[in-house]
């Protein structure tokens, strides 16, 4: 037994359930439908379904899904346009999270259960937070793109909060710790610290500064580009992950003769010289300075027991310099958005063009965290102009 639609019809199976079939807008060629159900009056209310959705064009092949979703997500990362460094981390979420998971299955297997299910799997499995909330976002991605393709009519993502993280809070260090470590240092890393702390920019911008990027008599730094290290160890000279990482950020009067003096016994020559350089004059690299770094926190004598039990933390890293300078600038009273573009953040931009912040202003906060050094210091101290080692300049430079 059949009934006839202008592009479709239904039948009742030997089962005595009914089949809708219908004709394929892409192919043309009579298909049936996925399922088949009870009554012909559900049949029928299936087959006005598909025929709206053909007309207003919001049909989804139901193949489409079948793409696997292991091959599907490594085409995705390929076509993103993404940085070397993201690019990696994107990779490994993949690689480690993702594809155990969901690789040996199609796009269209992928169900909200399933999703809720994988994400208790791995917290259960002590994964942390943050790198679940991160392993959520990229699946959420790469499944936005499924359904802009038309391989699925809905993202299966739907977990409310699974892609929010609570990053866990960093140590804050007070000024004499900072010079502190500044001073148990090796010489050629002392104005890398201070700076880090009193200008709050990232390593990686540091490893790419030039002498052109310094304004000493203005107490300005441009970042241009900064430096990203892969995991093969290999370096990349780029612009800043966005726009707003491009930034001329202002630091305190307090530390320009100890950046002039390290210009001066460490800096490499002409104007496209980098500022600062690696162990006898190679390349600066997170990880040729680590262990530059824990050996100065040990030959400091300073006690972080305090500031590390405060938030959890299990070591000081070099980062939490940056982290320090941001707070110093808060209490200022610089206000969000200022500090967001002194520390480079993308979602500034939109705030900057109705804000009209200016130069001046950054001016400001510099020399409200130069007022602060000088009270906790008691007096400004200028750094000799000798040689901070034991060695001549040619010396020091190797």
């Amino acid at each position: 037994m059949a009934g006839k639609k202008r592009f479709g019809s239904v039948r009742q199976l030997p089962s005595g359930r009914w089949q809708v079939r219908y004709l394929d807008p892409v192919t043309g060629i009579r298909r049936p439908d996925e399922k088949t159900y009870a009554t012909k009056t559900d049949a029928e209310v299936r087959l006005s379904q598909l025929e709206a959705d053909i007309t207003r064009g919001k049909w989804v092949d139901p193949d489409a899904g079948n793409a696997g979703f292991g091959d599907f997500a490594d085409t995705w990362l390929k076509e993103r346009g993404l940085a070397d460094r993201t690019f990696e981390r994107y990779e490994g979420v993949l690689r480690l999270y993702l594809k155990p998971t969901f690789g040996h299955g199609t796009v269209a297997d992928i169900t909200t259960a399933r999703v809720r299910s994988w994400r208790t799997k791995l917290l259960d499995a002590e994964v942390g937070p943050a790198t679940v909330a991160k392993s959520y976002r990229v699946l959420r991605a790469i499944l936005n793109t499924a359904v802009d393709d038309e391989l699925i009519e809905r993202n299966p993502c739907r977990i409310k909060g699974a892609d929010k993280e609570d990053s866990a809070e960093r140590p804050v260090l007070t000024i004499e710790e900072v010079y502190g470590i500044a001073d148990a240092i090796e010489p050629r890393y002392r104005a890398l610290v201070l700076m880090a702390a009193f200008s709050t920019l990232r390593f990686g911008e540091f490893a790419a500064l030039r002498r052109r990027d310094v304004d000493l008599e203005r107490g300005i730094v441009r970042v241009r580009r900064a430096q990203a290290e892969l995991q093969t160890g290999q370096l990349k000279i780029k612009r800043p992950k966005s726009d707003a990482g491009v930034r001329p950020v202002a630091f305190p009067t307090s530390i320009v003769v100890e950046l002039a003096e390290h210009l001066r016994w460490f800096g490499e020559d002409g104007s496209a010289g980098r500022i600062f350089v690696g162990p006898r004059g190679g390349l600066l690299r997170r990880s040729n300075f680590h262990s530059v770094w824990t050996s100065a926190l040990e030959a400091s004598g300073l006690d972080f027991t305090r500031a590390l039990e405060e938030t959890g933390a299990d070591s000081m890293r070099f980062h939490d310099l940056r982290h320090t300078g941001n707070n110093l600038a808060a209490d200022t009273g610089a206000s969000t958005r200022e500090l967001m573009a002194r520390m480079g953040h993308s979602t500034m931009e939109a705030a900057l063009r109705y804000q009209h912040m200016r130069g001046e202003r950054d001016q400001l906060i510099a020399r409200g965290m130069d007022s602060a050094i000088k009270k906790a210091r008691g007096i400004t101290r200028r750094r000799p102009s000798t040689p901070p080692g034991p060695m001549g300049t040619d010396g020091a430079r190797d």
